[in-house]
This record gives structure tokens, sequence and C-alpha cells, in this order.
């Protein structure tokens, strides 16, 4: 017996009658008609009233349901917690966010006054608050007085000692002594 490759495909085989003539076999007239005629298979299902109703109603599982309702509350209070979390951890950010700008004010208020700070300790604005302010002025050759040393500079230089430990020992015995 050959096998048709195509005949998975060929969906005309699943028909009662053929699509086209030219395919169709021919009939012989000696053959019955009775024996070429298939009975027509009747693919419906008569249910009664009472089973389409019961086949309408669905039966609710207690059980289920209270499962059901449970997972859906654990659910519901685990994206709770996950959105609480998001709102703290927003509102953090935003109070990082403030201090690290007071920060940068503060550090520029900061640089301004040191600036302000060392223009005002010039040797040129110590002079000038001297002379205004305090009446000060230069000293004269007149209010100046000049000392002078008897004996003059002197340097001395101390000279190491070549210590061993025998000399050791009897410099600790006389600081005892003493």
């Amino acid at each position: 017996m050959a096998l048709n490759k195509t005949a998975a495909y060929d969906l005309n085989l699943f028909d009662e009658e053929p699509a086209y003539s030219s395919a169709a076999p021919k009939r012989r007239e000696d053959e019955p008609a009775k024996k070429t005629a298939k009975k027509k298979k009747s693919n419906v299902v008569k249910f009664s009233e009472e089973d389409k109703f019961k086949s309408r109603k669905r039966k609710h599982n207690p059980v289920k349901l209270i499962l059901g309702g449970l997972c859906g509350a654990v659910v519901t209070v685990i994206i709770g917690f996950i959105i609480v979390g998001q709102v703290q951890l927003t509102e953090l950010n935003q109070q990082i966010i403030t201090a690290q700008a007071t920060l940068e004010d503060t550090k520029s208020i900061y640089t301004q006054n040191q600036m302000k700070l060392e223009a005002s300790l010039s040797t040129a604005e110590i002079e000038k608050h001297a002379t205004e302010v305090l009446g000060m002025t230069k000293a004269s050759n007149a209010q100046k007085e000049f000392i002078s040393l008897e004996g003059g500079d002197k340097a001395e230089v101390s000279a190491q000692k070549e210590e061993n430990l025998f000399t050791q020992f009897i410099e600790s015995i006389k600081n005892l002594w003493s």
C-alpha cells in the first residue's frame, strides 16, 4: 500500500462530498446507491434541562475562596509595604538633597568670610587702622634707643664626653648620693 505524503494536508478527504468533480472517484453503475451513500453521524449531544442548569451553575469551593482571599490580602499588604518603603526612600533622598544644598551654601558663605578676613588682615589695612584709629606713627630716630653689649656675641660649643659602661655606673652612684 503506497502512502501519499501529502495526504495529511489534504483536507478534502474529510469532506463528505468532493469539492471538485475531477478528483472524485467515479461511481460504478452496478454498485448499489446505499453502499456509496455514507451514513451521516450526528455530533450533537443533547442535554436535559436539569443538566443544562447544572452545567451553567458554577460550584464554589469555600476553602478555595478563603485561600484565594488570604493570598489576595497578603499580596495587597506586601504591595502596600513596598509603596510605603518607596515613599520613605523618596523623602529621605529629598532630605539629603536639601542638606547638600545647605552645605554648599554654607561653604560659599565660609569662603566669602575667609576672603574678607584675609583682606582685613593685610599689612596695608593694619597700618591704616593704626594711624587713623589708634593715632600711631612710625618711630623716628629720636625715639629709638640703641644698646650695646659689653662682651659681644659669644658662641659655645659643647663637647660630648666619651662614656663607657664603667663611667655610666660611677655617674649613677654619684647621682644616688647627691
